[in-house]
């Protein structure tokens, strides 16, 4: 598997505060946005697999919901978030 246990729980620690904090807005989107990476890459070199790229898209959907969630709540955590994953807007 491409993303361990102990994967997640770096990346809900260095985004969402504690490693075991994986309800927190930007540990979820931390981890869309290192899961479309991975999908990204596999999608260069296998072109035709339709499912991944399918799975891409709700991926980003789900990512953009929390994005917009954020911002219409609390927008200076949704600028420190974007800032430090380097998501356009």
């Amino acid at each position: 598997m491409y993303l361990t246990k102990e994967g997640k729980a770096e990346i809900f620690a260095q985004h969402g505060g504690k490693a075991d904090n994986t309800g927190s807005a930007e540990g979820q989107i931390a981890l869309f946005s290192f899961r479309i990476n991975h999908l990204t890459e596999h999608l260069k070199k296998n072109r035709h697999d339709y499912n991944t790229e399918r799975s891409l898209v709700k991926l980003v959907g789900k990512r953009r919901s929390l994005l917009d969630y954020l911002k219409k709540t609390e927008i200076n955590r949704y600028r420190e978030i974007i800032k430090v994953l380097g998501i356009r807007k």
